[in-house]
Parts: C-alpha cells; structure tokens; sequence
C-alpha cells in the first residue's frame, strides 16, 4: 500500500488551516464582545468620575500614601465601582428589558450569562476590599463595603418601591471623596464631609432632571422614581430644594479654608446658573427644562471640582 494515499492533500490541509484561522478570529472576536459588554455594564464613565472624586479626596488631604499605594488604591476603587454596577445590571436586568433606553444592554439583549455577570461582579469585588485595605487602611476599606452594600442592597432594590431611593443612593455616590481622605489620613474630617456633600445634593437634582426628562420609561420600568411616584410638580419644586442646598455646600470648601478665591467665584457663578434653570424648568411645562438641567449638571461638577483641586495647590 503507497504510504502517500493516507496523508491528507495539500489542498485539504490548506482548507483546514483556514478553518482554524476562522475559528480562532471567532473566538477572538467573541472575547472582545464580552469584554465590550463587560465594559458597558461596568459604566466606565461613571466609574472614572467615582475614581477622579476619590483621587480629589486623597489630593486635598493633609496626610500622604505614596505613589505606589495610590495608584493601587485607585485602580481597586474603580474595580469595586465597576463590579457595584455590574451588580446592580443584575439584579435590575428584567426592568431594564422593559425600559427603552436599556434594554439594549447585555442582559436584557441575551448577549450575557448573567451568570457569568454575578460571578465577574463578586469577583472583582473580592479582590477590589482587600487589596484596599492593604493599599490603605480598615477606615478607607469600610467605607467601600459600606457604599458598596448601600448601593447594592439598599438602594437598587428599594427603586421599585419608594421615590426615597433617591436620598439613599446619593450616598454611596458621595463616599468616594471620604475614602480618598481616609486613605491619606486614617481619619475623616471637616473638608472631607464638605466634598461628600458636594457630591451628594449634586446627584439629588442631576437624577431627578433625568427622571422628569424620561418620564414614561421609568414608568413603563416600574421604578418608583418621584416623578413617577408623587408627580411632575413634586419633582419640580424637589429638585429646586436640592439645588440650593447644593449651592450652598459648595461655599463649604470656602468657609473651611481649603481653597481660595477663584474656587468661591466659580462656586457661585455656577451654583447661580444651576438654580436659575431650574427655576425655570419648574415654570415650564414639558421636558425641555429638565433636559437642560441634566446637561447643565454635567458640565457643573466637573467645572466645579477641577477648580477646587486646581486652587487647593
């Protein structure tokens, strides 16, 4: 028997190279998917702000880390960040398939196991506490446990049955500031609640401008947000409230001494601005003013930090 008629042809060894190649850029490009939807749920954008409010904190702190620790601590906050939301897709992926602007996401669209979902987010959340706490110290650690479980199982749950779940969420969303200060000094103080108040009334009116503007989708989701809960007008003169408490704590930096004054000028240039749109948005009907005031709000806070770090120096 010729020895040759058992080998494959060139050509069939070539048609099954190229198969290989197919089915390896398949599965590189399948990765890449997961990685993208990985990435989404995550939020990226708001877990680089989280991580920028938290290294403003650690910036204005009288106390020192090191280069090295810092850089640790911040990349493990954005971890802990980051498997908060992929949490928070989770156990929310049934109400997102039912709202148009997120039904498109990876849970809902079937594009992710949410078992592989919940398995990333506790993973990176069990690698995120404890490599915190040896960057740092069991202040800074808890405070991430206590944002992380208030965000997680408080305030995500508690949307679908009360508008209060907005005051709840603003908290986790504010300690990040601490925990940059605690991860400096092993202590918290004055300027540091005055950042966690900044950041806190800020996220009050910026939701509910995005609640008043998206009005019927939270509705048809299910989820209990004032507009939805208590009515327009209610929201309206609510997120007017906020927003002069926001104005005033952010001359708290001020009266503390920690910055100057061209923070106190921007301050209240901005804070000015802030209120007269919203005061207009509670005139008018419809869901233009509240769109602005979403706008708005994104351009403030950034603003608003960068020249409180800037005159801090």
């Amino acid at each position: 028997m010729d020895s040759t008629s058992s080998r494959p042809s060139t050509g069939t060894v070539r048609r099954a190279g190229v198969l290989d190649g197919y089915r390896d850029l398949g599965v590189a490009r399948g990765a890449i998917a997961v990685l993208r939807d990985v990435a989404e749920m995550a939020k990226g954008g708001i877990t680089t702000s989280v991580v920028f409010t938290a290294a403003m904190g650690l910036w204005l702190a009288p106390g020192t880390l090191g280069p090295a620790r810092a850089a640790i601590f911040l990349l493990a906050t954005g971890a802990l960040v980051g498997a908060a939301n992929i949490l928070n897709c989770w156990i929310e992926r049934e109400v997102d398939g039912l709202m148009h602007r997120t039904r498109r996401r990876p849970l809902p669209a079937g594009r992710l196991d949410p078992a592989v979902a919940l398995a990333l987010a506790a993973g990176l959340a069990a690698l995120a506490l404890p490599t915190i706490l040896m960057a740092t110290n069991g202040l800074t650690a808890l405070l991430g446990f206590a944002a992380l479980a208030t965000y997680v199982v408080a305030y995500t749950p508690l949307k679908r049955i009360t508008p209060r779940a907005l005051e709840v969420g603003g908290i986790p969303g504010a300690i990040p500031p601490l925990m940059g200060w605690a991860a400096a000094t092993n202590s918290l103080a004055a300027p540091a609640w005055a950042l966690f108040g900044i950041m806190y009334f800020w996220q009050l009116p910026h939701f509910i401008a995005i609640a008043l503007w998206l009005k019927e989708d939270y509705a048809r989701g299910g989820l209990q947000v004032l507009p939805v809960a208590r009515g327009e007008s209610t929201a309206r003169r609510t997120m007017l409230v906020y927003t002069i408490g926001l104005f005033a704590v952010s001359l708290a930096p001020s009266a503390l001494g920690i910055t100057g004054l061209a923070y106190t000028a921007t301050a209240v240039a901005l804070g000015a601005v802030f209120v007269a749109l919203v005061i207009v948005a509670v005139a008018e009907r419809g869901s233009n003013g509240a769109r602005r005031v979403f706008l708005y709000s994104l351009l403030y806070l950034p603003v608003l930090l960068s020249v409180l770090v800037l005159d801090a120096l």
